[in-house]
């Protein structure tokens, strides 16, 4: 169950979502939040400079382990426009960092993506529990659904 909490980190991260589409980019955005409930960094999607690895989430978690002790990793949350990719599940999970929270989930964003005629890509959107089960996961909100879908349609060219 989502918290009131929950709902404004991840409305920050649809906010990045639309910075990241004002840039070009496809529309996703996390934070990291620490254990005591402070922002640690956040990002948004990177992949239109053609490297198709800069997912926000996978950055974060790399800042994670360069700069957080185990623990510390552990305690925080990364909160995020749609559900990690299975690259970003297991970095997460290699990385140690404790629950994810999403807005959109693989399901909703891979149903949306067929609607519009997107094909798949390379990688099967598996949920974040099957590429890392030990991983506390809680999403979608259907608060940002619409928000969301709204986004993508732009990114594609449907409205």
């Amino acid at each position: 169950m989502l918290d009131e909490t929950d709902l404004r980190w991840l409305n920050r991260c649809a906010d990045l979502a639309e910075e990241a589409l004002a840039k070009g980019d496809e529309p996703f955005g996390s934070v990291l939040v620490g254990g005591d409930g402070v922002l640690l960094g956040e990002d948004h999607n990177r992949v239109a400079s053609g490297d198709q690895t800069r997912h926000p989430e996978f950055a974060l978690a790399r800042w994670a382990a360069a700069n957080m002790a185990p623990g510390d990793r552990a305690a925080a949350t990364v909160y995020t426009s749609g559900e990690h990719c299975p690259m970003c599940s297991a970095a997460h999970a290699w990385v140690g960092l404790g629950r994810i929270v999403y807005a959109v989930s693989s399901e909703q964003l891979s149903g949306w993506l067929a609607a519009l005629g997107v094909p798949p890509g390379p990688v099967r959107p598996l949920p974040v529990q099957q590429v890392a089960p030990g991983v506390a996961v809680a999403g979608p909100a259907p608060e940002l659904a619409e928000r969301m879908h709204r986004l993508h349609r732009r990114f594609h060219g449907a409205g």
